[in-house]
């Protein structure tokens, strides 16, 4: 009988792939921004949201691009002061910012060239249109929204006053990932793909039963939960609390499928799904005030392909090296990607896998190293990203995580959930932004606000 030997792991030369990809990205972004920099003209940037992203997004700007941070706005009083403390430091004017506990007196100066959206994801809609309306650029995290609706909302906001908004899905800008997509895909490694699959398997479902307690002085809670259900207070909500309740997000689902579905949408050219179809719900983790999905897959089903999401929050990983990843296949192979490593495995063993490394940039950016909380590996993704979105704005152009693809994946995961609370396949038209003959899922594109906040759908045509 004769063994198989499977060929050891090709692994990239790291100083090669940074020169390759990491680099040449970032020079390429840099390059038409050189005008800008030589005239020493720093954009001028305003924060809403100075919790563990927003922070991080904005201090990603400041390592790239000669900016003046002018403005930050939250609604705890805790959380601005740290901002501006550190903002302080950061930026090379050393002035402290304004501060808001109301965006839209921030947004009311309509002086800001770049605004950073780091909020819930309840606000992001009303945030990101006020900010697109004041005439600023805006950076806005996932998920775009909390319906699909306040989605389309964004989207017809930026092309009617041609602002760029750059969407924090930066895996697009992620360099093994972009050289994987290069080499593997691009280069035709895989064959014909007829499937992906999608997974999260992070313990991260918040789940416990804290008592209700007095608001602390120093949060404004009624703006916090803003459109919102107001819920009763029962702790801070700025450490992942509130992603465990569906009133502001979207689940798991909302917050990790978005990431995923987005860079399988990139790798190999996907646009809206025909089909949406998910089961799940709380199949194990019952105790607790947590009303997320444990426990759900969802299908989005394109011609010729399907892509499969799967999550739980409990138990362990199938593959313990890909615990939230894409796995893309195709006739002659299997690519799995994932924000710390991506690898290609060929059905034919006369193939060499293929092995790619996240890059991380500690020597070239040693604050990192003492930056709280910062994710180590995603930073050199969002620093592209940012370059890219500045490239965007001085050529007032698309960029790579442009609004409306953001929009196509958030909406997507949206409909998801919808699915699953209907019980039955969706298919959406975004032309008639409804669900083809289902009014009561159309329905449920728009969620209803907290009075006097209004839903920003009902200006849609």
């Amino acid at each position: 009988m004769k063994t198989l030997v499977t060929p050891p792991p090709f692994h990239i030369n790291r100083r090669r792939f940074l020169q390759t990809a990491s680099t040449a990205l970032a020079m390429s972004a840099l390059g038409s921004l050189g005008a800008e920099v030589a005239n020493g003209k720093p954009r001028r940037v305003g924060l809403i949201g100075a919790g563990w992203y927003g922070k991080s997004d904005l201090w990603r700007l400041v390592q790239v691009a000669p900016v003046e941070i002018v403005s930050i706005c939250d609604v705890d009083t805790k959380m601005l002061d740290g901002a501006v403390e550190i903002a302080s430091q950061r930026q090379k004017s050393k002035k402290k910012p304004r501060t808001y506990r109301d965006y839209r007196e921030m947004l009311k100066e309509k002086d800001l060239d770049i605004v950073v959206i780091g909020s819930p994801d309840h606000w992001h809609a009303l945030q990101a249109i006020t900010a697109i309306e004041s005439g600023a650029d805006v950076y806005l995290q996932k998920p775009i929204s909390v319906d699909v609706l306040e989605g389309e909302a964004i989207l017809a906001a930026a092309r009617k006053h041609n602002r760029v908004v750059q969407i924090g899905t930066q895996r697009k800008s992620t360099p093994h990932l972009i050289e994987a997509r290069k080499q593997i895909i691009q280069g035709g490694l895989l064959g014909k793909i007829a499937h992906i699959d999608m997974c999260c398997y992070f313990h991260m479902r918040a789940n416990g039963n804290p008592p209700l307690e007095p608001v602390p002085a120093h949060l404004d809670y009624e703006m916090w939960t803003g459109p919102a259900p107001l819920r009763p207070y029962d702790g801070l909500p700025h450490v992942r609390w509130w992603r465990t309740f569906m009133e502001y997000g979207n689940g798991i689902v909302g917050d990790m499928c978005v990431h995923m579905l987005d860079t399988a949408r990139w790798l190999v050219g996907l646009g809206w799904p025909k089909r949406v179809s998910s089961y799940g719900g709380i199949f194990v983790q019952k105790d607790g005030k947590s009303n997320i999905s444990d426990t759900q897959t969802a299908t989005f089903e394109y011609d010729g392909l399907s892509a499969v999401w799967q999550h739980r929050t409990w138990g362990s990983a199938p593959d313990p090296d890909y615990p939230w990843a894409v796995f893309v296949h195709g006739e002659k192979g299997v690519l799995k990607a994932s924000t710390m490593r991506a690898d290609f495995i060929p059905h034919d063993n006369k193939q060499k896998t293929i092995h790619f490394d996240c890059v991380y940039e500690k020597e070239k950016f040693p604050e990192d190293n003492s930056e709280k909380d910062i994710e180590l590996n995603a930073a050199p993704a969002t620093r592209l990203h940012m370059l890219d979105f500045l490239a965007a704005i001085e050529k007032r152009g698309r960029p790579v995580a442009d609004i409306e693809e953001g929009h196509i994946s958030t909406a997507s995961c949206i409909l998801a959930n919808i699915a699953m609370q209907v019980g039955r396949t969706l298919s959406y038209d975004p032309a008639t932004r409804t669900v083809r003959g289902d009014a009561e899922a159309t329905k449920l594109l728009r969620r209803a606000y907290r009075q006097p906040w209004q839903h920003p759908g009902a200006a849609l045509g």
